[in-house]
């Protein structure tokens, strides 16, 4: 029986994201989020907590869709995984890393900076209004075999 292993993160986009593939071929989007946390300390003094974490988003049309979409600055809510590699250095100490795999990814509206992203934003409503892509990529099929994610619109 699987656990439960699921994370709901808003943020925003640190910086363009990167498609890179696999050995196997298999494409992935990642980026990394920074995620802002405001409290009140022991004194009443508002105080600032940020994480920052890796996405990524697995396979050809999925990866291709967030690539395009996931550029600095831009805010979203992922839906997804936590994921742990971990590796020995070359010192043979262990070392590990998480990163989130995303299932499904909301991005906030964004408002175009120059003529270039009004164009490119009015590709997109075209392309929204045909029904090929979507501002939220509403679903995620997982690939069983390989356990990627690959857009559905």
């Amino acid at each position: 029986m699987n656990q439960i292993n699921q994370i709901l993160i808003e943020g925003n986009v640190v910086r363009d994201s990167q498609v890179k593939e696999t050995p196997r071929g298999t494409r992935v989007c990642v980026f990394p989020i920074a995620s802002n946390r405001f409290y009140k300390d022991a004194k009443g003094e508002y105080q600032k907590e940020t994480i920052y974490l890796d996405v990524e988003a697995w396979g050809e049309n999925f990866s291709t869709h967030i690539a395009r979409m996931a550029t600095k600055g831009r805010g979203l809510r992922v839906v997804g995984r936590i994921k742990q590699d971990r590796w020995k250095t070359n010192e043979g100490k262990s070392a590990s890393k998480y990163s989130l795999i995303a299932e499904h990814i909301d991005f906030q509206p964004q408002k175009a900076a120059n003529e270039n992203e009004n164009e490119k934003s009015k590709n997109d409503a075209e392309l929204a209004r045909e029904g090929i892509i979507s501002e939220t990529v509403s679903e995620a099929i997982i690939d069983e075999a390989g356990g990627q994610a690959e857009a559905v619109f």
